[in-house]
Order: structure tokens, then C-alpha cells, then sequence
């Protein structure tokens, strides 16, 4: 019986290797919630995608009545991937509270919208700071910026080149084909800072039923219409909102692309490269941030004092790392400060860095005593914040620590031993001659 045990242990290994630890950020259990199976060999290659950089992928009904986000208060997965549009309710203990509380948990969500898109499915993406457009048959035109192809159509198949500027969101490698999109557009909620249009739609464009004539202007127009959004929220938890299911389809991966009015044909779309580039950056296989031997020590010294005096000179380090999928490597920036913190920076400095992931700086104590605090708050487009706080109290001189003379009174001590003298002297003369 031990022997069986033994046995089974040796085969959980693998399985327990490959779980999600803090020194590994990279969400690797992931539940897909499918309308219909038909979608897991039609989106296939970005799965297999998935699969490849060593995600176990749980590919599920958005209905199924067994399905659970967590289990005894402990989730089963990392992140979630909503690839059922027409959900009306989901099944099992999920719902949209639910989701959203795996969110404000630090996990990580896709959310992939079409024409068909459930009240649901707009609840959530409303409660993420994205708003689909409220007519329910619209769908994004572009007259301008379509997909040229064999039937003119339309024009709701669209061909956009119009990315976020973010090589940590995007990748370095510029994408060079235009992306295919069919689908719904979005705006973004004003009052949500947290929310980023990733592909945005060209000023051409414009949310309506194709179907019928405009008895209105369209509430959707332009540039400040988002096609592809993402969130990262306070927790660092990422969110990706798309208006097409289609963009990540095989056929929109393999199809070529041409833009109206451009007489470049392009043998492959830029879908592949863009879903797996975003994918790489919501599932934290990059931009993400960690800071580690968080250190501050009198000059000199090496051991950090529990209390620091007025005027001392200090020095403060820290080591930031940067998540590459794999490995940590150094993270290298020029923005990253430290304050010197009470109530308002009394110290602002610009750290100084080996470009191997060591940060570091030196100051003097400000002439001012109270508990401080050394704080990093670092914040930069698409890598996740780090807030970073140590307290220290800070004393004034003792009695006896003061200097017994001091430099800019010595005018004051000269009048002293002047009228001391002249005083005396008077004394003299006054008594002693006639």
C-alpha cells in the first residue's frame, strides 16, 4: 500500500512543479469559458499558443453547472478567459460579483465581446471602466479603413494599424500588418484612470447598425472609440476587454490583410503577433516588477540603525527586477525615486542605478525630528506599481551632542567678553585714579 502511495506521489510532481508560486508570476491554470465547444478548434491556434508557453488551459461550458472559481475560500486558477459572448448566466457558482471578486483577488481576465453580446457580458466589461455600445444590433464601420477583399460588403470587417505605443504592452517587434477586427466598439469611462485603449479605431469610424440607415449621429465616432482595451488594476491584477471574438480566430490569424486605400497586401494579418504579444503582457510574462533587499544604513556603516539623528548622512538601495516569462532579470530605468517621508517629501531623490538592477542614493537627514518614512512609489505605463515604505524615527542632538561653540554666534560671544573687558576697565580707572 505505501509502495501505491509512493507511486502516485512520484506522479503528482510534475503537476505540483508547474503551480503558480509568487517567484514565478506567470498565471499557469486557466479556466476558458466557452459558449460552444466548436470555439476550441476554431480559435485553436491561439490556445495551442497558450499551451506551448505552459498554461494548463480548463476549457469549460460557460454554462456548465460544476464550474467553480474556488474551493474552500482558495481559488483553482490564476486566470480566467470569457469566451462566451452570449452568456446570459453562467453556471455553477459563478456569476458577475464573482468575477469581479477574482479580479479585486489579483487574478487576470480576457473578456472577448461580439455583435451578440450578453447584458452580462456588458455588466462586466461596465464594471472593468469599459462601456460597449448600447444598441445591441451596432457594429463598428469604417469606410475609410476597412479590409479590402473579394466582396466589397459592408465594411465592418476592419482593418486597423492604429496601436498603443508601449513596447512593454506590445513587445519590441513592431507589428507591421494591419489587425482584423469584426465586431462591437467601446468607449472608455473618463473617471476610470486604470483603463487604456490598446487598439483604437480610426477617425473614420463610427458604431452602428449596418443594417439599416442612420436616423441619428452615432454615440460611438472616431478616435475616442477603443476596439481593444486593458486595465491594470491597483492590485496589479490585468484585464483585457476586445469588441471582436473573431480576432482571435484561426481564419483571422491566417487570413491576408489589405487596407483600403493602402496598396500594400500583406500575406498574413498582424492577429497572431497582437493577441500573443497582449496575451504575453496580461498574463505577466512581462512588465512585471519586483523589488527585493530594501536597504538604509548611516555612511559609513553597514547595519541599518533603528533610529537615525538629525544631520546624519544616510545612504537607501534597492534591487528592482523585472519578469522575462522565465527569469528575473535586472530591471533598468531612470525614474525610479525614493522620499524621505512625514506628512509631506522632505526628501525627493532620483535613484542611481548600475543598470544591473541596483538602485541607490545618499542625503542628509533633514534638521527636522518625528517618525519618517522611506517610500517608493513607482508607477510607469504597463509594469506593475511597486509601493515600497520602511518607518524610521529621526531624534534631535542630545544635550551633550551640541557644539559648545558655535561658529555664527561668535559675534554674539565677542560683545559678551568686549563689554566683559570694557566694564572691568572702566571699574579700574574709575577707582584707582584721581
Amino acid at each position: 500500500m505505501s509502495k501505491k502511495l509512493i507511486v502516485l506521489f512520484l506522479g503528482l510532481v510534475p503537476l505540483l512543479c508547474t503551480c503558480f508560486s509568487p517567484d514565478t508570476p506567470s498565471d499557469r491554470r486557466v479556466l476558458v469559458l466557452l459558449d460552444d465547444f466548436a470555439i476550441k478548434s476554431s480559435h485553436s491556434i491561439f490556445f495551442n499558443n497558450l499551451k506551448s508557453r505552459g498554461f494548463d488551459l480548463d476549457f469549460k461550458l460557460a454554462d456548465d453547472p460544476t464550474i467553480s472559481l474556488q474551493r474552500y475560500g482558495q481559488y483553482l486558477y490564476d486566470a480566467l478567459i470569457l469566451f462566451s459572448p452570449t452568456i446570459e448566466r453562467f453556471g455553477g457558482s459563478i456569476d458577475a460579483a464573482a468575477i469581479l471578486d477574482f479580479v479585486d483577488s489579483g487574478h487576470d481576465l480576457i473578456v472577448a465581446a461580439n455583435s451578440n453580446a450578453s447584458d452580462l457580458i456588458r455588466e462586466i466589461a461596465t464594471e472593468c471602466g469599459v462601456d460597449f455600445d448600447e444598441d445591441s444590433s451596432a457594429l463598428v464601420i469604417d469606410h475609410s479603413g476597412y479590409a479590402v477583399s473579394a466582396t466589397e460588403g459592408d465594411h465592418t470587417l476592419i482593418a486597423s494599424d492604429d496601436f498603443i505605443k508601449s513596447d512593454v504592452i506590445l513587445g519590441s517587434e513592431k507589428i507591421k500588418a494591419p489587425v482584423l477586427f469584426q465586431g462591437i466598439g467601446h468607449s472608455l469611462n473618463p473617471s476610470n484612470s486604470l483603463v487604456l485603449k490598446v487598439l483604437s479605431a480610426s477617425p473614420s469610424a463610427y458604431s452602428a447598425n449596418p443594417k439599416s440607415k442612420l436616423t441619428s449621429p452615432p454615440s460611438l465616432t472616431g478616435t475616442s472609440m477603443s476596439l481593444v482595451s486593458v486595465v491594470q488594476a491597483r492590485n496589479n491584477a490585468r484585464i483585457l476587454i476586445s469588441g471582436s471574438l473573431s480576432m482571435f480566430s484561426n481564419r483571422f490569424f491566417r487570413s491576408d490583410v489589405q487596407k483600403a486605400g493602402s496598396p500594400t497586401k500583406h500575406d498574413k494579418s498582424g492577429n497572431e503577433q497582437f493577441v500573443t504579444e497582449l496575451s504575453k503582457w496580461v498574463f505577466h510574462e512581462r512588465g512585471h516588477l519586483k523589488a527585493v533587499n530594501v536597504k538604509h544604513h548611516k555612511v559609513g556603516e553597514v547595519d541599518e540603525p533603528a533610529i537615525y539623528r538629525i544631520n546624519d548622512d544616510l545612504e537607501y538601495s534597492v534591487e528592482i527586477y523585472e519578469w522575462s516569462g522565465k527569469t528575473w532579470e535586472p530591471y533598468v530605468a531612470n525614474d525610479v525615486q525614493v522620499q524621505f517621508y512625514m506628512m509631506s517629501p522632505y526628501v525627493l531623490k532620483t535613484l542611481s542605478t548600475d543598470n544591473k538592477g541596483y538602485y541607490f542614493t545618499a542625503f542628509k537627514v533633514p534638521d527636522v525630528y518625528g517618525v519618517f518614512q522611506f517610500k517608493v512609489e513607482y508607477e510607469r505605463l504597463g509594469y506593475t506599481s511597486l509601493s515600497l515604505s520602511k518607518q524610521i524615527p529621526v531624534r534631535p542632538f542630545r544635550h551633550n551632542e551640541y557644539e559648545r561653540f558655535i561658529p555664527a554666534a561668535y559675534p554674539y560671544y565677542g560683545a559678551a567678553f568686549s563689554m566683559m573687558a570694557g566694564f572691568f576697565i572702566f571699574t579700574a580707572v574709575h577707582l584707582y585714579h584721581k
